[in-house]
Protein backbone atom coordinates (compact mmCIF):
# COMPACT_ATOMS: atom_id res chain seq x y z
CA UNK A 1 0.00 0.00 0.00
CA UNK A 2 1.54 3.33 -1.12
CA UNK A 3 2.13 6.17 1.33
CA UNK A 4 0.59 9.55 0.60
CA UNK A 5 3.32 12.22 0.42
CA UNK A 6 3.05 15.48 2.35
CA UNK A 7 2.88 17.41 -0.92
CA UNK A 8 -0.10 15.36 -2.12
CA UNK A 9 -1.79 15.63 1.26
CA UNK A 10 -1.35 19.42 1.27
CA UNK A 11 -2.64 19.63 -2.30
CA UNK A 12 -5.74 17.62 -1.42
CA UNK A 13 -6.46 19.81 1.59
CA UNK A 14 -6.09 22.92 -0.60
CA UNK A 15 -8.55 21.45 -3.10
CA UNK A 16 -10.99 20.65 -0.31
CA UNK A 17 -10.77 24.17 1.08
CA UNK A 18 -11.15 25.58 -2.44
CA UNK A 19 -14.36 23.59 -2.89
CA UNK A 20 -15.74 24.94 0.38
CA UNK A 21 -14.71 28.52 -0.48
CA UNK A 22 -16.21 28.15 -3.95
CA UNK A 23 -19.55 27.14 -2.46
CA UNK A 24 -19.32 29.91 0.12
CA UNK A 25 -18.47 32.50 -2.52
CA UNK A 26 -21.37 31.39 -4.70
CA UNK A 27 -23.77 31.54 -1.76
CA UNK A 28 -22.62 34.93 -0.43
CA UNK A 29 -20.84 37.08 -2.99
CA UNK A 30 -23.61 37.05 -5.57
CA UNK A 31 -25.42 39.69 -3.52
CA UNK A 32 -24.20 43.22 -4.25
CA UNK A 33 -23.22 45.71 -3.02
CA UNK A 34 -20.87 43.75 -0.81
CA UNK A 35 -21.21 44.12 2.92
CA UNK A 36 -21.33 41.38 5.55
CA UNK A 37 -20.78 38.78 2.82
CA UNK A 38 -17.34 40.17 1.88
CA UNK A 39 -16.20 40.17 5.50
CA UNK A 40 -17.48 36.63 6.05
CA UNK A 41 -15.65 35.30 2.98
CA UNK A 42 -12.39 37.01 3.91
CA UNK A 43 -12.67 35.70 7.48
CA UNK A 44 -13.18 32.19 6.11
CA UNK A 45 -10.13 32.60 3.86
CA UNK A 46 -7.95 33.74 6.77
CA UNK A 47 -9.24 30.84 8.89
CA UNK A 48 -8.45 28.41 6.07
CA UNK A 49 -4.90 29.75 5.80
CA UNK A 50 -4.47 29.41 9.57
CA UNK A 51 -5.74 25.80 9.45
CA UNK A 52 -3.42 24.84 6.59
CA UNK A 53 -0.42 26.37 8.33
CA UNK A 54 -1.20 24.60 11.61
CA UNK A 55 -2.21 21.31 10.00
CA UNK A 56 0.92 21.01 7.88
CA UNK A 57 3.36 22.76 10.23
CA UNK A 58 4.27 25.40 7.67
CA UNK A 59 7.06 27.72 8.84
CA UNK A 60 5.73 31.24 8.28
CA UNK A 61 7.24 34.59 9.19
CA UNK A 62 6.03 36.64 12.14
CA UNK A 63 4.32 39.01 9.72
CA UNK A 64 1.62 36.44 9.01
CA UNK A 65 -0.34 37.27 12.18
CA UNK A 66 -0.58 41.01 11.63
CA UNK A 67 -1.23 40.54 7.89
CA UNK A 68 -4.22 38.35 8.70
CA UNK A 69 -5.43 40.86 11.29
CA UNK A 70 -4.94 43.74 8.83
CA UNK A 71 -6.91 41.88 6.15
CA UNK A 72 -9.79 41.34 8.57
CA UNK A 73 -9.66 44.99 9.63
CA UNK A 74 -9.85 46.20 6.03
CA UNK A 75 -12.63 43.72 5.25
CA UNK A 76 -14.58 44.97 8.27
CA UNK A 77 -14.90 48.30 6.45
CA UNK A 78 -17.37 46.60 4.12
CA UNK A 79 -19.62 46.32 7.18
CA UNK A 80 -19.04 49.92 8.26
CA UNK A 81 -19.07 52.23 5.21
CA UNK A 82 -21.18 52.30 2.07
CA UNK A 83 -19.21 54.57 -0.30
CA UNK A 84 -18.54 52.75 -3.58
CA UNK A 85 -15.05 54.21 -3.97
CA UNK A 86 -14.09 53.13 -0.47
CA UNK A 87 -15.28 49.60 -1.23
CA UNK A 88 -13.10 49.62 -4.34
CA UNK A 89 -10.07 50.80 -2.36
CA UNK A 90 -10.79 48.23 0.33
CA UNK A 91 -10.85 45.48 -2.31
CA UNK A 92 -7.54 46.73 -3.72
CA UNK A 93 -6.08 46.88 -0.22
CA UNK A 94 -7.14 43.29 0.49
CA UNK A 95 -5.60 42.16 -2.81
CA UNK A 96 -2.31 43.87 -1.87
CA UNK A 97 -2.33 42.29 1.58
CA UNK A 98 -2.96 38.85 0.10
CA UNK A 99 -0.18 39.41 -2.41
CA UNK A 100 2.46 40.26 0.18
CA UNK A 101 1.07 37.57 2.52
CA UNK A 102 2.45 35.01 0.06
CA UNK A 103 5.92 36.08 1.18
CA UNK A 104 5.01 35.61 4.82
CA UNK A 105 3.48 32.19 4.19
CA UNK A 106 6.75 31.24 2.52
CA UNK A 107 8.59 32.22 5.69
CA UNK A 108 9.99 35.44 4.20
CA UNK A 109 10.04 38.56 6.38
CA UNK A 110 8.50 41.65 4.75
CA UNK A 111 10.87 44.16 6.30
CA UNK A 112 14.11 44.73 4.43
CA UNK A 113 12.71 43.79 1.01
CA UNK A 114 13.19 45.89 -2.08
CA UNK A 115 10.14 47.45 -3.72
CA UNK A 116 10.62 45.32 -6.83
CA UNK A 117 10.43 42.19 -4.66
CA UNK A 118 7.03 43.30 -3.37
CA UNK A 119 5.88 43.90 -6.94
CA UNK A 120 7.28 40.55 -8.09
CA UNK A 121 5.55 38.72 -5.24
CA UNK A 122 2.24 40.46 -5.97
CA UNK A 123 2.37 39.64 -9.67
CA UNK A 124 3.43 36.05 -9.02
CA UNK A 125 0.65 35.50 -6.49
CA UNK A 126 -1.94 37.01 -8.86
CA UNK A 127 -0.82 34.76 -11.71
CA UNK A 128 -0.80 31.74 -9.41
CA UNK A 129 -4.31 32.56 -8.17
CA UNK A 130 -5.66 32.53 -11.72
CA UNK A 131 -3.81 29.54 -13.18
CA UNK A 132 -2.31 27.70 -10.19
CA UNK A 133 -5.20 25.28 -9.85
CA UNK A 134 -4.15 23.49 -13.06
CA UNK A 135 -0.60 22.51 -11.96
CA UNK A 136 -2.04 21.80 -8.51
CA UNK A 137 -4.40 19.18 -9.95
CA UNK A 138 -2.13 17.95 -12.73
CA UNK A 139 1.27 17.85 -11.03
CA UNK A 140 1.35 18.67 -7.33
CA UNK A 141 -1.21 16.07 -6.29
CA UNK A 142 0.05 12.58 -7.17
CA UNK A 143 -3.24 10.79 -7.63
CA UNK A 144 -1.61 7.37 -7.84
CA UNK A 145 -0.63 7.72 -4.17
CA UNK A 146 -4.26 7.67 -3.08
CA UNK A 147 -5.40 4.35 -1.55
CA UNK A 148 -7.26 2.02 -3.88
CA UNK A 149 -8.75 -0.22 -1.19
CA UNK A 150 -11.40 0.18 1.47
CA UNK A 151 -13.84 3.07 1.39
CA UNK A 152 -12.06 4.80 -1.51
CA UNK A 153 -12.53 1.69 -3.62
CA UNK A 154 -16.23 1.64 -2.80
CA UNK A 155 -16.61 5.32 -3.75
CA UNK A 156 -14.81 4.77 -7.06
CA UNK A 157 -16.94 1.71 -7.79
CA UNK A 158 -20.16 3.62 -7.14
CA UNK A 159 -19.01 6.47 -9.39
CA UNK A 160 -18.16 4.07 -12.23
CA UNK A 161 -21.51 2.31 -11.82
CA UNK A 162 -23.40 5.59 -11.97
CA UNK A 163 -21.52 6.57 -15.13
CA UNK A 164 -22.35 3.21 -16.76
CA UNK A 165 -26.00 3.44 -15.78
CA UNK A 166 -26.51 6.99 -17.09
CA UNK A 167 -26.99 6.18 -20.82
CA UNK A 168 -29.16 3.18 -19.93
CA UNK A 169 -31.37 5.33 -17.72
CA UNK A 170 -31.71 7.88 -20.50
CA UNK A 171 -32.89 5.21 -22.98
CA UNK A 172 -35.41 3.60 -20.65
CA UNK A 173 -36.55 6.93 -19.28
CA UNK A 174 -37.22 8.17 -22.79
CA UNK A 175 -39.31 5.12 -23.57
CA UNK A 176 -41.32 5.40 -20.35
CA UNK A 177 -41.99 9.12 -20.77
CA UNK A 178 -43.28 8.47 -24.29
CA UNK A 179 -45.48 5.66 -23.07
CA UNK A 180 -47.18 7.44 -20.16
CA UNK A 181 -48.24 11.11 -19.90
CA UNK A 182 -48.40 11.10 -16.12
CA UNK A 183 -44.88 9.69 -15.86
CA UNK A 184 -43.64 12.27 -18.40
CA UNK A 185 -45.13 15.10 -16.34
CA UNK A 186 -43.56 13.70 -13.17
CA UNK A 187 -40.12 13.49 -14.80
CA UNK A 188 -40.44 16.98 -16.30
CA UNK A 189 -41.30 18.48 -12.91
CA UNK A 190 -38.53 16.57 -11.15
CA UNK A 191 -35.82 17.63 -13.59
CA UNK A 192 -37.00 21.16 -14.38
CA UNK A 193 -33.69 23.02 -14.35
CA UNK A 194 -32.97 26.66 -15.07
CA UNK A 195 -29.80 26.06 -17.06
CA UNK A 196 -28.88 29.76 -17.18
CA UNK A 197 -28.99 29.96 -13.41
CA UNK A 198 -27.15 26.65 -13.10
CA UNK A 199 -24.39 27.87 -15.40
CA UNK A 200 -24.10 31.08 -13.40
CA UNK A 201 -23.66 29.14 -10.15
CA UNK A 202 -21.08 26.86 -11.76
CA UNK A 203 -19.06 29.81 -13.04
CA UNK A 204 -19.05 31.65 -9.69
CA UNK A 205 -18.18 28.43 -7.83
CA UNK A 206 -15.37 27.62 -10.26
CA UNK A 207 -13.92 31.14 -10.21
CA UNK A 208 -13.98 31.46 -6.41
CA UNK A 209 -12.69 27.94 -5.82
CA UNK A 210 -10.06 28.20 -8.54
CA UNK A 211 -8.73 31.51 -7.19
CA UNK A 212 -8.45 30.11 -3.66
CA UNK A 213 -6.77 26.89 -4.84
CA UNK A 214 -4.32 28.77 -7.04
CA UNK A 215 -3.52 31.29 -4.32
CA UNK A 216 -2.76 28.67 -1.68
CA UNK A 217 -0.78 26.67 -4.20
CA UNK A 218 1.42 29.68 -4.88
CA UNK A 219 1.72 30.57 -1.19
CA UNK A 220 2.32 27.13 0.31
CA UNK A 221 3.68 24.87 -2.43
CA UNK A 222 5.55 27.03 -4.94
CA UNK A 223 8.15 29.63 -3.90
CA UNK A 224 7.18 33.21 -4.78
CA UNK A 225 10.30 35.23 -3.99
CA UNK A 226 13.43 34.76 -6.10
CA UNK A 227 16.66 34.02 -4.36
CA UNK A 228 18.10 36.94 -2.42
CA UNK A 229 21.27 36.85 -4.47
CA UNK A 230 19.44 36.87 -7.80
CA UNK A 231 19.73 40.60 -8.35
CA UNK A 232 21.88 40.47 -11.43
CA UNK A 233 20.71 42.03 -14.65
CA UNK A 234 20.75 45.38 -16.38
CA UNK A 235 22.99 47.98 -14.79
CA UNK A 236 23.85 51.34 -16.35
CA UNK A 237 26.66 53.71 -15.56
CA UNK A 238 26.27 57.07 -13.89
CA UNK A 239 26.61 59.11 -17.09
CA UNK A 240 23.37 58.05 -18.85
CA UNK A 241 21.39 58.02 -15.60
CA UNK A 242 22.74 61.39 -14.45
CA UNK A 243 22.12 62.91 -17.88
CA UNK A 244 18.50 61.72 -17.88
CA UNK A 245 17.88 62.92 -14.33
CA UNK A 246 19.54 66.23 -15.03
CA UNK A 247 17.27 66.86 -18.01
CA UNK A 248 14.22 65.92 -15.93
CA UNK A 249 15.38 68.30 -13.20
CA UNK A 250 15.73 71.07 -15.77
CA UNK A 251 12.21 70.48 -17.10
CA UNK A 252 10.78 70.55 -13.57
CA UNK A 253 12.73 73.71 -12.80
CA UNK A 254 11.29 75.57 -15.78
CA UNK A 255 7.78 74.44 -14.88
CA UNK A 256 8.26 75.44 -11.24
CA UNK A 257 9.43 78.92 -12.22
CA UNK A 258 6.24 79.38 -14.26
CA UNK A 259 4.11 77.98 -11.43
CA UNK A 260 5.60 80.36 -8.88
CA UNK A 261 4.49 83.30 -11.00
CA UNK A 262 0.93 82.01 -11.15
CA UNK A 263 0.78 80.91 -7.51
CA UNK A 264 1.81 84.31 -6.23
CA UNK A 265 0.45 86.43 -9.08
CA UNK A 266 -3.18 85.63 -8.39
CA UNK A 267 -6.20 85.49 -10.68
CA UNK A 268 -5.22 88.60 -12.69
CA UNK A 269 -2.04 87.01 -13.98
CA UNK A 270 -3.79 83.74 -14.83
CA UNK A 271 -6.51 85.48 -16.85
CA UNK A 272 -4.02 87.76 -18.58
CA UNK A 273 -1.65 84.92 -19.51
CA UNK A 274 -4.06 82.25 -20.64
CA UNK A 275 -7.48 83.82 -20.88
CA UNK A 276 -8.73 81.36 -18.24
CA UNK A 277 -10.71 81.83 -15.09
CA UNK A 278 -9.09 80.59 -11.91
CA UNK A 279 -11.52 77.64 -11.81
CA UNK A 280 -10.71 76.66 -15.39
CA UNK A 281 -7.02 76.98 -14.64
CA UNK A 282 -7.38 74.63 -11.68
CA UNK A 283 -9.54 72.10 -13.51
CA UNK A 284 -7.24 71.84 -16.52
CA UNK A 285 -4.07 71.23 -14.51
CA UNK A 286 -4.67 69.26 -11.35
CA UNK A 287 -4.99 65.74 -12.71
CA UNK A 288 -2.04 66.20 -15.06
CA UNK A 289 0.09 67.26 -12.10
CA UNK A 290 -1.11 64.26 -10.09
CA UNK A 291 -0.01 61.98 -12.93
CA UNK A 292 3.36 63.71 -13.23
CA UNK A 293 3.88 63.44 -9.47
CA UNK A 294 2.99 59.74 -9.49
CA UNK A 295 5.64 59.04 -12.16
CA UNK A 296 8.55 60.60 -10.27
CA UNK A 297 9.00 57.89 -7.62
CA UNK A 298 9.03 54.99 -10.12
CA UNK A 299 11.56 56.99 -12.11
CA UNK A 300 13.84 57.51 -9.11
CA UNK A 301 13.38 53.94 -7.89
CA UNK A 302 14.36 52.60 -11.31
CA UNK A 303 17.38 54.91 -11.48
CA UNK A 304 18.50 53.81 -8.02
CA UNK A 305 18.22 50.15 -9.09
CA UNK A 306 20.24 50.76 -12.26
CA UNK A 307 23.04 52.28 -10.18
CA UNK A 308 23.02 49.67 -7.41
CA UNK A 309 26.52 48.40 -8.33
CA UNK A 310 28.11 51.81 -8.89
CA UNK A 311 30.86 53.38 -6.78
CA UNK A 312 30.05 55.55 -3.76
CA UNK A 313 30.74 58.84 -5.55
CA UNK A 314 28.39 57.88 -8.36
CA UNK A 315 25.74 56.97 -5.81
CA UNK A 316 26.28 60.38 -4.22
CA UNK A 317 25.80 62.13 -7.57
CA UNK A 318 22.52 60.29 -8.08
CA UNK A 319 21.28 61.26 -4.63
CA UNK A 320 22.09 64.90 -5.21
CA UNK A 321 20.14 64.93 -8.47
CA UNK A 322 17.29 63.01 -6.82
CA UNK A 323 17.10 65.48 -3.93
CA UNK A 324 16.83 68.37 -6.40
CA UNK A 325 14.02 66.56 -8.21
CA UNK A 326 12.15 65.84 -4.96
CA UNK A 327 12.39 69.49 -3.91
CA UNK A 328 11.03 70.60 -7.27
CA UNK A 329 8.36 67.92 -6.97
CA UNK A 330 7.28 69.44 -3.65
CA UNK A 331 6.56 72.72 -5.45
CA UNK A 332 4.65 70.87 -8.18
CA UNK A 333 2.56 69.11 -5.53
CA UNK A 334 1.90 72.42 -3.78
CA UNK A 335 0.74 73.84 -7.12
CA UNK A 336 -1.54 70.84 -7.66
CA UNK A 337 -3.09 71.14 -4.20
CA UNK A 338 -3.59 74.88 -4.69
CA UNK A 339 -5.33 74.18 -8.00
CA UNK A 340 -7.62 71.72 -6.25
CA UNK A 341 -8.41 74.28 -3.55
CA UNK A 342 -9.42 76.76 -6.23
CA UNK A 343 -11.45 74.11 -8.01
CA UNK A 344 -13.33 73.18 -4.83
CA UNK A 345 -13.95 76.85 -4.02
CA UNK A 346 -15.52 77.30 -7.45
CA UNK A 347 -17.43 74.04 -7.90
CA UNK A 348 -17.59 72.35 -4.50
CA UNK A 349 -16.20 69.02 -3.32
CA UNK A 350 -16.87 65.74 -5.13
CA UNK A 351 -15.69 62.14 -4.89
CA UNK A 352 -13.05 62.39 -7.61
CA UNK A 353 -11.70 65.65 -6.14
CA UNK A 354 -11.55 64.25 -2.62
CA UNK A 355 -9.89 60.95 -3.54
CA UNK A 356 -7.45 62.65 -5.92
CA UNK A 357 -6.39 64.99 -3.12
CA UNK A 358 -5.93 62.04 -0.77
CA UNK A 359 -3.80 60.32 -3.41
CA UNK A 360 -1.69 63.46 -3.82
CA UNK A 361 -1.12 63.61 -0.05
CA UNK A 362 -0.11 59.95 -0.13
CA UNK A 363 2.39 60.73 -2.88
CA UNK A 364 3.77 63.57 -0.77
CA UNK A 365 4.29 61.20 2.14
CA UNK A 366 5.93 58.62 -0.13
CA UNK A 367 8.29 61.23 -1.54
CA UNK A 368 9.36 62.27 1.93
CA UNK A 369 9.82 58.63 2.96
CA UNK A 370 11.85 57.92 -0.19
CA UNK A 371 14.16 60.79 0.66
CA UNK A 372 14.51 59.62 4.27
CA UNK A 373 15.27 55.99 3.37
CA UNK A 374 16.54 55.36 -0.16
CA UNK A 375 18.46 58.61 -0.51
CA UNK A 376 20.12 57.96 2.86
CA UNK A 377 21.38 54.56 1.70
CA UNK A 378 18.55 52.48 3.21
CA UNK A 379 16.45 51.44 0.17
CA UNK A 380 15.23 48.24 1.83
CA UNK A 381 13.17 50.23 4.32
CA UNK A 382 11.21 52.08 1.65
CA UNK A 383 8.80 49.42 0.35
CA UNK A 384 7.47 48.34 3.74
CA UNK A 385 6.99 51.95 4.84
CA UNK A 386 5.18 52.74 1.59
CA UNK A 387 2.83 49.81 2.25
CA UNK A 388 2.10 51.02 5.78
CA UNK A 389 1.52 54.59 4.58
CA UNK A 390 -0.97 53.38 1.98
CA UNK A 391 -3.09 51.61 4.56
CA UNK A 392 -2.79 54.58 6.90
CA UNK A 393 -4.28 56.80 4.18
CA UNK A 394 -7.03 54.23 3.57
CA UNK A 395 -7.79 54.16 7.30
CA UNK A 396 -7.86 57.94 7.37
CA UNK A 397 -10.40 58.01 4.55
CA UNK A 398 -12.65 55.68 6.50
CA UNK A 399 -12.35 57.85 9.58
CA UNK A 400 -13.32 61.08 7.79
CA UNK A 401 -16.26 59.36 6.05
CA UNK A 402 -15.77 60.80 2.52
CA UNK A 403 -19.41 61.06 1.40
CA UNK A 404 -20.43 62.81 4.62
CA UNK A 405 -17.42 65.12 4.29
CA UNK A 406 -18.45 66.02 0.75
CA UNK A 407 -21.96 66.95 1.87
CA UNK A 408 -20.69 68.86 4.91
CA UNK A 409 -18.20 70.84 2.82
CA UNK A 410 -20.73 71.73 0.13
CA UNK A 411 -23.34 72.73 2.71
CA UNK A 412 -20.85 75.11 4.31
CA UNK A 413 -20.39 77.08 1.08
CA UNK A 414 -22.48 80.28 0.82
CA UNK A 415 -25.50 79.63 -1.47
CA UNK A 416 -24.89 82.97 -3.17
CA UNK A 417 -21.57 81.67 -4.54
CA UNK A 418 -22.91 78.34 -5.78
CA UNK A 419 -26.25 76.66 -4.93
CA UNK A 420 -26.17 73.35 -3.10
CA UNK A 421 -26.38 70.46 -5.61
CA UNK A 422 -29.10 68.34 -4.05
CA UNK A 423 -29.19 65.78 -6.84
CA UNK A 424 -25.49 65.00 -6.53
CA UNK A 425 -25.60 64.90 -2.74
CA UNK A 426 -28.56 62.47 -2.75
CA UNK A 427 -26.76 60.26 -5.28
CA UNK A 428 -23.97 59.56 -2.78
CA UNK A 429 -23.96 56.47 -0.62
CA UNK A 430 -25.88 55.72 2.54
CA UNK A 431 -22.99 57.28 4.50
CA UNK A 432 -24.37 60.73 3.59
CA UNK A 433 -28.03 60.06 4.42
CA UNK A 434 -28.04 61.12 8.13
CA UNK A 435 -26.36 64.43 7.35
CA UNK A 436 -28.68 65.13 4.41
CA UNK A 437 -31.78 64.50 6.50
CA UNK A 438 -30.46 66.79 9.21
CA UNK A 439 -29.61 69.58 6.75
CA UNK A 440 -32.77 69.30 4.64
CA UNK A 441 -34.67 72.19 6.29
CA UNK A 442 -31.69 74.56 5.83
CA UNK A 443 -31.25 74.28 2.06
CA UNK A 444 -33.26 76.18 -0.54
CA UNK A 445 -36.51 74.87 -1.98
CA UNK A 446 -35.11 73.47 -5.24
CA UNK A 447 -32.36 71.60 -3.36
CA UNK A 448 -34.95 70.23 -0.92
CA UNK A 449 -36.95 68.80 -3.83
CA UNK A 450 -33.86 67.18 -5.34
CA UNK A 451 -32.65 65.75 -2.03
CA UNK A 452 -36.08 64.36 -1.15
CA UNK A 453 -36.50 62.71 -4.54
CA UNK A 454 -32.98 61.26 -4.44
CA UNK A 455 -33.34 59.92 -0.91
CA UNK A 456 -36.66 58.25 -1.71
CA UNK A 457 -35.00 56.51 -4.65
CA UNK A 458 -32.16 55.48 -2.40
CA UNK A 459 -34.61 54.03 0.11
CA UNK A 460 -36.13 51.91 -2.65
CA UNK A 461 -32.66 50.57 -3.47
CA UNK A 462 -31.84 49.90 0.16
CA UNK A 463 -35.07 48.00 0.72
CA UNK A 464 -34.00 45.54 -1.98
CA UNK A 465 -30.88 44.51 0.00
CA UNK A 466 -30.75 41.10 1.62
CA UNK A 467 -28.76 40.03 4.67
CA UNK A 468 -25.62 39.32 2.66
CA UNK A 469 -25.26 43.00 1.74
CA UNK A 470 -25.91 44.23 5.28
CA UNK A 471 -23.70 46.89 6.84
CA UNK A 472 -24.10 49.52 9.54
CA UNK A 473 -24.32 52.52 7.22
CA UNK A 474 -27.04 51.02 5.01
CA UNK A 475 -29.00 49.75 7.99
CA UNK A 476 -28.92 53.14 9.70
CA UNK A 477 -29.91 54.92 6.49
CA UNK A 478 -32.71 52.43 5.91
CA UNK A 479 -34.18 53.04 9.36
CA UNK A 480 -33.90 56.83 9.05
CA UNK A 481 -35.49 56.85 5.61
CA UNK A 482 -38.36 54.67 6.79
CA UNK A 483 -39.06 57.13 9.60
CA UNK A 484 -38.63 60.23 7.42
CA UNK A 485 -40.43 59.01 4.28
CA UNK A 486 -43.65 60.97 4.99
CA UNK A 487 -41.67 64.17 5.46
CA UNK A 488 -39.66 63.51 2.29
CA UNK A 489 -42.81 62.88 0.24
CA UNK A 490 -44.29 66.10 1.56
CA UNK A 491 -41.13 67.94 0.50
CA UNK A 492 -41.29 66.70 -3.09
CA UNK A 493 -41.98 69.24 -5.79
CA UNK A 494 -44.96 68.58 -8.07
CA UNK A 495 -42.66 67.58 -10.95
CA UNK A 496 -41.18 64.81 -8.78
CA UNK A 497 -44.43 63.32 -7.54
CA UNK A 498 -45.70 60.14 -9.07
Amino acid sequence: MSTVSERTRLGLHILGIAAVMGALGDALLRAVPWGLNAFACLAALVAAAWWLVRRHHVAVSRDAIWLGAAALLVASNFVARDAAMLRLFDAIGIAILLGVACLSLQGVALRGRQAWQYVHAGIASAISAWVGVFPLVGRDVTWSELPSEGRMRQVRGAAVGAALAFPILVVFGGLFTSADTVFRTLVANAFAVDFDSLLSHIVVFAVCGGLVAGYFRGALIRAVLPAAGAESGLSLGIIPVATALGLVDLLFLVFVVVQLRYLFGGATLVVAAGGLTYAEYARRGFFELVTASALVLPLLTGAEWLLRDERAEHQRTFRQLAIVLLLLLAVVMASALERMRLYVDAFGLSEIRLYSTAFMLYLAGLSAWFGWTTLRGQPRRFAFGALVQGFAVLGGLHLVNPDALIVRTNLARPPAERPFDGWYAASLSADAVPLLLEALPRVDRSAQCAVAAGLLKQRARLERDDWRSWNFARERARELLRDQSPRLRATLCPTHRT
